[in-house]
């Protein structure tokens, strides 16, 4: 798929068909999200992949019970790991990267067939607790995972020259 149509094509979806994600497609989107840049190429993030039952169940009841995410057959939480990090504010390089990591998965699911949904409305010490992260790793996004069981309405996106300012 050519960049463009991924990124024209990509959409939230919060309803996820009782699919597995293959093997093949979770490496290939986990391979993606380790070549996004990073600052000072330190990659300081951490990636933990929630396939189980239980623990997607525990993920989902963290984010104030937004279902699709324990529905979803896989999720992504991308957390900060700041220690890694040489430069000063290592905490901002370091959700910096964590948020191009996740960018990347979302866009490299997109690209494969696979549907996600950014999820940054979470308990952190609960999904702390669920991942079992060690101290210092703070998580900053969960991205749910899967096949679509629905096709939701566009959104709508402001106009350029709403968003756009232009410095010479």
């Amino acid at each position: 798929m050519r960049f463009f149509e991924v990124v024209e094509i990509r959409q939230s979806v919060r309803k996820y068909a009782e699919r597995a994600v293959e093997p093949g497609k979770l490496q290939a989107i986990l391979e993606a999200a380790n070549r996004a840049p990073s600052a000072g190429n330190c990659q300081s993030y951490e990636i933990y992949v929630v396939s189980g039952a239980k623990s997607r169940a525990a993920l989902a009841a963290a984010t104030w019970e937004q279902d699709f995410v324990g529905q979803a057959p896989v999720s992504l939480v991308f957390c900060t790991h700041p220690a890694r990090c040489q430069y000063a504010p290592a905490e901002t390089y370091a959700l910096e990267d964590a948020s191009i990591a996740c960018t990347f998965a979302m866009l490299a699911a997109t690209a494969l067939g696979l549907s996600s949904c950014w999820v940054g409305a979470f308990k952190a010490e609960a999904v702390s607790q669920v991942l079992g992260c060690s101290p210092g790793i703070v998580p900053v996004a969960i991205l749910p995972i899967g096949y679509a069981a629905e096709e939701p309405e566009r959104t709508t996106r402001r106009e350029l020259e709403d968003l756009v300012h232009r410095v010479s």
